[in-house]
């Protein structure tokens, strides 16, 4: 066990930080579960800036990979402009 005063502030930093980068995560990704559920064009069309700026915040803050945060976005735009090929 850490026996110095910042070693402490480190383990409450890091454990508030976590809970943070938990709830963000989660949260990110149900908004992915329900934007890849969407059948309907318009609204799918709304939700996929959203869930982009959520992925790109988590990525900016290092919670996901960039990488993971571009391939998920490039994926979802396949799936929103697929519903909009089958819409018209």
């Amino acid at each position: 066990m850490a026996n110095h005063k910042s070693s402490f502030k480190r383990i409450r930093q890091t454990s508030a930080r976590r809970l943070r980068n938990r709830y963000y995560g989660k949260t990110t990704r149900n908004a992915i579960k329900v934007l890849r559920n969407t059948q309907d064009k318009n609204e799918a069309q709304a939700l996929y800036p959203k869930v982009c700026s959520m992925l790109d915040k988590l990525a900016k803050k290092n919670v996901i990979h960039k990488n993971k945060a571009g391939n998920l976005k490039s994926k979802l735009a396949k799936h929103v402009n697929k519903l909009a090929a089958v819409a018209q």
